[in-house]
């Protein structure tokens, strides 16, 4: 009988699962959201930078402008061309009222004016791409140009965005599955800067590096009017 007993309490044993090791504080990186190179769509001049290292932009600012003195006299000739298409496009409209010209000449001149205007929109892009706007709200990281200076399709601006900022971790593998997308945590940053934040996983790696036994997780961290900096360590606690 006690024989049994034993057989039964060791197979209970076997099939209980192991209790999950509890996470510890995790050491992690905060890094920006997002790193982004301005370079211009057009090569040019640079007439002016409007940032300098360390400014703050925000999305839609403009950054940067090259020189324009060609493409704005080609805007006001297409701007002359249209005016002067639409002003001879009703003068023509009454005479074809009065059967003066014909109908295929009045089509000539519609078609005209309707060239006349893809010609002032077109100027008008081409004046537009001497402007260098940001993409996102960030800080100027890197400025690499200066007015007078050729620029490009090469980098000549770097903004970071830091708002939010991604908290950057690598985990053991034996706390794989513990940690879930949408997961909150606690996040400490390391003096002088100090203070917990909350942040949120947003990607868990699913493939893991055998060689060092991790795998990598992020998190994100909400960061109004863009107060914490990046490239500090922390502690995370889930």
């Amino acid at each position: 009988m006690k024989k049994s007993l034993l057989i039964v309490a060791v197979l209970l044993l076997s099939v209980v699962p192991a209790v999950a090791e509890a996470l510890p504080a995790l050491e992690g990186l905060v890094e920006p959201k997002e790193t982004v190179e301005f370079s211009s769509q057009v090569a040019g001049i640079l007439a002016e930078v409007t940032v300098e290292r360390g400014s703050r932009v925000r999305q839609g600012q403009v950054v940067a402008r090259l020189k324009s003195g060609v493409e704005e006299a080609a805007v006001k000739v297409a701007e002359a061309r249209v005016e002067f298409g639409e002003r001879k496009a009703q003068r023509n409209s009454e005479l074809y009222k009065k059967q003066l010209i014909s109908i295929h000449e009045k089509d000539e001149l519609e078609t005209e004016i309707q060239l006349a205007r893809l010609e002032l929109e077109e100027a008008r892009e081409q004046l537009a791409l001497r402007t260098i706007t940001s993409t996102v709200d960030g800080i100027v990281v890197e400025r690499m140009g200066a007015p007078g200076e050729y620029v490009g399709e090469e980098p000549f601006l770097v903004v970071a965005q830091i708002n939010p900022l991604n908290i950057e971790l690598v985990v053991p593998i034996a706390y794989y599955g513990q940690i879930k997308e949408g997961a909150k945590a606690q996040v400490t940053l390391e003096q002088p800067v100090g203070g917990t934040y909350t942040a949120t996983v947003g990607i868990v790696d699913h493939v893991l590096d055998a060689a060092s036994g991790t795998f990598g997780v992020r998190l994100e961290m909400a960061n109004p009017n863009m107060k914490l900096p990046a490239g500090l360590k922390c502690q995370v606690v889930f």
